[in-house]
């Protein structure tokens, strides 16, 4: 378990009350319960990464985990897009990309747009124009794995929300 061993700025005691609320948390662990499952999903994530650039992939897994309101993911993956060299001002801006287009690439922007769309695809279906967007900067298997990538991520969003994961930690090391 990683954890943050500061304080905030209100003199919360981050890695105090990360271990306090992982030792409240009371839902299953799914690759203890289901480990066939969890191999499946670490399998298809990483077959879905495959060729990408890892910035973009961070991109894309935060603008999806902001969607899903998935603190656990969110944590998770800015501080892989940090790792993955990353700044500040465009990680703190992926929120609100179409008012900080300057920010992002096209082939960034086009992502982004099919991130949402796909994300929200009950809102009203993913538009001709997000795909198209998309399929005018990746070539086929790029989008397939840009697709791809955006599906695992929102399944595990799904899997950290049902699951309760607790933001801070980060099971993978």
């Amino acid at each position: 378990m990683t954890t943050n061993t500061i304080e905030n700025s209100t003199g919360i005691d981050i890695a105090g009350a990360i271990t306090e609320a992982e030792a409240a948390r009371t839902r299953l662990d799914l690759a203890k319960s289901a480990p066939k499952v969890f191999r499946a999903i670490v399998g298809f994530d990483a077959a879905a990464r495959e060729g990408l650039d890892p910035a973009l992939v961070e991109l894309i897994q935060i603008r999806a985990s902001l969607l899903n309101q998935c603190a656990y993911c969110l944590h998770m993956h800015t501080n892989d897009a940090r790792k993955a060299g990353e700044t500040e001002d465009r990680l703190h801006l992926v929120a609100v990309w179409r008012e900080a287009r300057h920010f992002f690439t096209e082939r960034e922007q086009a992502a982004l747009a099919l991130t949402e769309a796909v994300t929200l695809v009950a809102d009203g279906g993913v538009p001709d124009e997000a795909y198209a967007q998309a399929a005018a900067h990746f070539d086929d298997s790029e989008l397939a794995h840009v697709l791809a990538l955006i599906m695992t991520i929102n399944t595990w969003n799904r899997v950290a929300l049902a699951t309760g994961k607790v933001a801070g930690t980060d099971e993978r090391r």
